[in-house]
């Protein structure tokens, strides 16, 4: 049946491999060295903080309980695996707290696919450089994006989670590149990793599942190198198959030019934004700009008659649901109890998504002040601004305020400087981390490149929670 249309785009997948398997960390430019060292900091520090977590102490539970060639560490001292079951961890650890580094376009979290993927690989090989972990990961993180913006927002309106079916395309790549896999090894390491792509949307309204979709993601990416490795053949052309192939099945409105648009030129790495909420991208916007203006007009949270949040329709959809404290997930993927712990708390980071917070009362109140809509000038901006938000604050005094914001605090177009990423680091990791291990850390991934050997850094990802 396919071989009866035209490829989508000729010899995609073919490109993507070759480009993935041949890169050379002399290849990177300086900007996007950089930015993947925040990026590993950053997500260590999502690692770090999600191996606490209870869903992803459950699929640690699971892994242990399986058994494997105990070659991979579980971060945080959770005993080892194989690279493939210590990966499962891992990297539902990254996605676990919503805390995870975020490629606008295509929807895509790379840092809890690709690190997880490389230091598992790393430390069973006995070790590898920095600069081998780096090149491993900005393959990944080229690949997958690139798949992702292909995909377009498509895959997301028909009900696919992004990080468990492009981001497969980060670890796949991400493992090819570590073992040192030929063009043509990656070339089906990627057509067995499309085959398994998964993860649905509906899982963000409480279930547990949505952060075990990046791990399985992970998992999948290091079997698909594993077996490509052994002569295991996938789909050759799974990206630009006009029937049964990636895009042609998981999206409808599909770009497939944006699959090697810039390729080796244009560096995606460097447009990965960071989270500083601990909640889904999408609100961070309107997160600050009620921050703001509370900030300044010295406004408390029993001062506001209303909020009104206009929103991209992507972030309607995505985010704009009743709020019915299903759970962690739910509230951190939800706008209205993201606005109402700002209201009170004038923060949305871990301390505002405890269990304990979500039935609080006042927050059910604060949201029944809210009103959301799709507003029709921040659509009319496409794409490149659906994380836009413009809020109005009515006080009850009836004074009205009003803040718009089209760039989040941590994208590309408004960074978070490199202090501010430590800053986190420090804050998420430091129940993971004794005072002096969190500095060390610090230091390794601020000189990733020099270092020969990565040991100590697995080391210290090793380690039991505190330990000196």
């Amino acid at each position: 049946m396919s071989s009866s249309q035209a490829p989508l785009l000729e010899n995609a997948t073919r490109d993507l491999a070759s480009f993935a398997s041949k890169l050379k960390f002399e290849d990177i430019p300086a900007a996007a060295l950089e930015h993947m060292k925040n990026c590993v900091l950053d997500s260590i520090g999502c690692c770090l903080h999600g191996v606490t977590l209870p869903w992803t102490r459950k699929v640690q539970e699971m892994v242990l309980a399986e058994g494997g060639t105990p070659v991979a560490s579980i971060f945080g001292g959770g005993g080892k695996s194989s690279v493939s079951q210590a990966v499962l961890v891992n990297g539902t650890a990254g996605h676990a707290f919503e805390l995870d580094d975020i490629h606008k376009e295509s929807i895509v979290h790379p840092g809890s696919l690709a690190m997880p993927v490389a230091v598992a690989l790393a430390e069973a090989a006995g070790g590898a450089s920095g600069r081998d972990l780096i090149t491993a990961m900005v393959a990944g993180y080229e690949v997958g994006t690139r798949v992702g913006n292909a995909a377009t927002m498509s895959l997301f309106l028909r009900g696919f989670h992004p990080q468990g079916t492009s981001g497969a395309f980060v670890a796949a790549a991400t493992a090819g590149r570590m073992l040192g896999l030929d063009p043509v090894q990656m070339q089906h390491t990627l057509g067995i990793v499309g085959s398994q792509a998964g993860g649905l949307m509906a899982a963000q309204e409480g279930a547990m599942v949505k952060r075990f979709h990046c791990g399985r993601a992970a998992q999948s990416g290091v079997y698909s190198a594993l077996l490509a490795r052994r002569g295991f053949t996938g789909i050759t052309n799974v990206l630009e198959a006009p029937y049964g192939g990636y895009l042609s099945s998981l999206s409808d409105k599909p770009a497939p030019a944006r699959l090697t648009a810039g390729l080796g030129t244009v560096w995606e790495t460097t447009n990965v934004g960071y989270k500083p909420h601990a909640s889904v991208t999408s609100i961070h916007t309107a997160l600050d700009a009620l921050a703001d203006l509370m900030r300044e007009n010295g406004l408390a949270a029993d001062d506001i008659a209303r909020v009104d949040a206009g929103l991209s329709h992507m972030t309607h959809v995505h985010c704009a649901w009743k709020y019915e404290a299903q759970g962690v997930t739910a509230a951190q993927m939800n706008l209205y109890y993201g606005l109402a712990v700002i209201a009170f708390d004038g923060a949305a980071f871990v301390e505002q998504y405890r269990e304990d917070r979500l039935r609080d009362p006042r927050i059910f109140d604060f949201i029944g002040r809210i009103h959301a809509h799709v507003d029709p000038e921040i659509e009319a901006m496409g794409p490149a601004f659906r994380h836009a938000a413009r809020i109005k604050v009515e006080a009850r005094d009836h004074r009205v305020f009003t803040r718009e914001i089209l760039h989040r605090r941590g994208s590309p177009e408004n960074p978070l400087k490199p202090g501010d990423i430590e800053y986190k680091f420090r804050n998420v990791a430091r129940g993971c981390l004794a005072p002096r291990r969190l500095e060390r850390m610090i230091e390794l991934c601020k000189t990733l490149e020099r270092q020969s050997n990565t040991r100590e850094l697995i080391a210290i990802l090793a380690a039991p929670a505190g330990e000196q």
